[in-house]
């Protein structure tokens, strides 16, 4: 059995012992009809607009399907749906992570509903590869999130630039960079980690596991894409956000302490809301060696294997990743559809964000590997080190940790 499964299901174990006597007293037979029960939906922390929306939008099925349904907020959801799997009584639905969605399947926790669903077609396919097991679409995508180039318009302009100048390839990237950076500014920003460096590995034709989802990090193409991102910082044409005084891309844009940033597109909210004067423009990621290329991130709803009423879980979730809902979830907190149906009036209502909504179709998503979430602590460790370190020797660490926690 794989390591990591097998100490999941030893956590689970531990879990079960502690809670059987109490699951024992009040969880009955998943064989049982429950089809007049409550259903119970788990999300995570969100913004008071964004659960108001989804609290609506299951408020409007239950009134159609005649069955009640609460919305819990999680302060930890991999600790809860833990404890719920081991207990068996885990949520009917639940958003869950990139992060611990491989584990949780593999360990046969969720059930495989793709095919029951009846709209996968309709899923941007980078979002419905993140989510399939053997081929299996085992959990429908929510929303999604792609990085792109947002360039603060003002310093833009003073630096003698055009449109016409936007950054269309590696080197064009540099130039600008290099360009835009004064002794108080920097050109360009991006944390030291995998979620926005691992761009620049899509775009040299790499990334952190191969087409078997095996740990595939010390690459020629990662090689190329991390010396390009190393020689970036080294030249001065860009510096890590920390370095800048900022705490994220956003605000190094948002206080003037950076002229590009590489973000996902809840850039934007934050800069309206925190830097209403900031004038910005987002552009796609420059193409590199192996042609346009973005990392992509969304979260799914799952369904637990062990939940007694299938049926109306996966009714549920065709309702809430239908094209009108989604739509309305766009409308009331940005979301960003997961289904190309809805991609048209979600471009309508955020002009200027198409690059966001235009990567989906070249975009990476996060691998669903095996022990990735134990990894990629230590892989951001590494690529921190980046600007002191051989970007060789930076590879060969992060493929140590990927098969460390594999």
């Amino acid at each position: 059995m794989d390591r990591k499964i097998l100490r999941l299901r030893i956590s689970v174990a531990a879990t079960v012992g502690a809670l059987v006597l109490s699951a024992a007293a009040c969880t009955k037979g998943l064989d049982a009809d429950d089809g007049g029960r409550e259903l119970r939906v788990l999300i995570g922390p969100s913004r008071t607009d964004e659960t108001a929306s989804l609290r609506a939008a299951v408020r409007e099925w239950s009134a159609a399907h005649g069955r009640d349904v609460t919305v819990d907020l999680a302060a930890d959801i991999p600790r809860q749906l833990t404890r719920g799997f081991a207990a068996g009584n885990a949520p009917d639905v639940f958003a869950l992570g990139t992060d611990h969605f491989a584990e949780y399947a593999a360990a046969g926790f969720l059930e495989p509903y793709g095919d029951a669903l009846g709209n996968t077609g309709d899923f941007h396919p980078a979002l419905v590869t993140t989510f399939t097991v053997d081929g299996e679409l085992v959990c429908a995508p929510r929303e999604f999130s792609t990085l792109a180039l947002v360039i603060d318009a003002t310093a833009w302009k003073r630096a003698g630039l055009t449109p016409g100048d936007y950054p269309a390839t590696w080197d064009d990237l540099h130039r600008a960079a290099k360009r835009l950076t004064t002794g108080e500014r920097a050109g360009l920003t991006f944390p030291p980690e995998w979620e926005r460096i691992g761009a620049f590995m899509a775009a040299a034709g790499g990334g952190l596991v191969d087409e078997r989802l095996r740990p595939a990090a010390d690459t020629p193409e990662n090689l190329r894409a991390l010396s390009y991102a190393k020689d970036l910082l080294v030249s001065g044409a860009a510096r890590f956000p920390s370095e800048v005084g900022a705490g994220w891309g956003g605000e190094a844009l948002g206080t003037g302490a950076a002229a590009m940033t590489i973000e996902g597109n809840w850039v934007i909210p934050a800069l309206r809301e925190d830097y209403p004067d900031v004038e910005y423009a987002v552009v796609p990621l420059p193409h590199g060696p192996a042609g346009p290329a973005t990392l992509g991130f969304t979260e799914c709803w799952g369904i637990a294997a062990d939940g007694r009423d299938h049926g109306a879980a996966v009714s549920l979730v065709r309702h809430l990743t239908s094209a009108r809902q989604q739509t309305e979830f766009a409308r009331d907190y940005g979301a960003m559809p997961s289904v190309r149906s809805a991609a048209e009036a979600w471009a309508a209502a955020n002009p200027g964000m198409d690059a966001f909504l235009d990567g989906a179709a070249g975009a990476q998503g996060v691998p669903p590997m095996v022990g990735l979430a134990d990894a990629l602590p230590e892989v951001n460790a590494r690529l921190a080190q980046l600007p002191e370190d051989d970007p060789k020797a930076v590879l060969t660490e992060v493929q140590s940790a990927l098969e460390a926690a594999n």
